[in-house]
């Protein structure tokens, strides 16, 4: 018997925000249906409380959506923490800009990579369940295979479900860090400070996650 994934859902995200307020996707538009062949994938660099990466990968109609703080990891011997949060609205992968503090996840958001993904795996609800997703990517900083593998609810003070982000030993595979080389938008080119300026948002909180990436 499998177990339920227990992800927060896509009416948890429209729950937490005030779109008379934020500009962000609310999700009430009709989005078209996955399909194998062609499933969005995106990374955004998001400058809140604290930065983090959002890993999003499209399935069902929605984004299945992980925080990861660190960002991603080119290098396969590096597991990489991703708190699993509410699912997000397909349009929320061409999101780049502002949200107003005081909204939840007041900040700057970059759209830092996007592409395609392919299942590796033959039952992509069963590998989800189960806590252990293969997949391979293809972005523009980020290819090649990848796996998510669920935790210990509560890894690192979480309550969320946690999973490790982890990249498979492949031609894509490097020490490179990837976070620092390459930390503009794939979008604009911008940096956070940059995407604050031009929305009219706080320069000096967005500036803080451009240092932090640069380490």
């Amino acid at each position: 018997m499998t177990k339920s994934t227990g992800r927060p859902t896509l009416k948890e995200y429209q729950g937490k925000r005030n779109f008379a307020v934020t500009t962000e996707p609310s999700g009430s538009s009709k989005v078209r249906p996955a399909s194998k062949s062609d499933l969005l994938y995106v990374i955004q660099k998001h400058q809140a409380s604290h930065l983090h990466y959002d890993f999003r990968l499209e399935w069902r109609g929605v984004l299945l959506s992980w925080a990861v703080p660190k960002g991603p990891s080119l290098d396969a011997s590096v597991k990489r923490l991703a708190t699993q949060v509410e699912d997000h609205p397909l349009d929320y992968g061409g999101f780049e800009g502002i949200i107003p503090e005081g909204q939840y996840g007041g900040g700057t958001v970059m759209l830092w990579d996007r592409g395609t993904w392919i299942p590796e795996v033959p039952d992509v609800d069963v590998a989800l369940r189960e806590g252990n997703l293969k997949f391979s990517l293809a972005g523009k900083k980020l290819r090649g295979s990848w796996v998510l593998v669920r935790t210990k609810s509560g890894l690192g003070g979480s309550k969320r479900p946690t999973w490790l982000l982890i990249k498979h030993r492949d031609r894509f595979a490097s020490s490179e860090d990837v976070v620092a080389k390459l930390p503009r938008s794939v979008a604009s080119k911008r940096l956070l400070a940059e995407i604050a300026r031009d929305s009219h948002g706080n320069i000096v909180k967005a500036a803080k996650g451009d240092l932090i990436a640069a380490r």
